[in-house]
């Protein structure tokens, strides 16, 4: 699967997360709810100094590896916080291993992210997160970034 090596500035985040693990499908499913909740309870529309307006899936505060516990949000870029309804985070500032993922939103995600954990990056654990485009409606065609934190 081919990335280029990228370096980010710091970008701050807003919206609302969970604690889950790939253990027996539950990041699947706390993370499907996740976004069922954010994008159906229009709960994105009430964040404020909106970047883009993209959506971004934010994996952070792992307690060691992909096997273990860790938190995933969904959230939007801002340029500042002021969203009281909502908890704030930073993806850190650094360099990144980014994939771009085309085609269906579900299917193709969850394929990229299981080459993922198979190959050989030295990951940092630190700030992983999808960028979704939202080109198009159609979401069997869409484009999602998936950055990850690298040493």
């Amino acid at each position: 699967m081919n990335y280029e090596v990228v370096n980010l500035e710091e970008k701050i985040v807003v919206g609302s997360s969970v604690i889950t693990t790939n253990k027996d499908g539950k990041a699947i499913k706390d993370i499907g709810q996740m976004w069922q909740d954010f994008i159906y309870n229009n709960k994105y529309a009430e964040i404020e100094n909106l970047i883009d307006g993209r959506g971004i899936g934010l994996y952070t505060d792992y307690e060691g590896d992909a096997t273990k516990p860790y938190r995933f949000m969904c959230c939007l870029e801002v340029s500042k916080y002021s969203n009281a309804n909502f908890e704030v985070r930073k993806i850190e500032q650094g360099k990144y291993a980014k994939f771009v993922i085309k085609g269906d939103l579900v299917t193709e995600v969850g394929k990229a992210w299981n080459e993922i954990w198979k190959m050989d990056l030295k990951r940092k654990y630190l700030s992983d997160f999808e960028v979704y485009n939202n080109e198009t409606n159609d979401m069997n065609n869409q484009t999602v970034e998936i950055y990850i934190s690298i040493e």
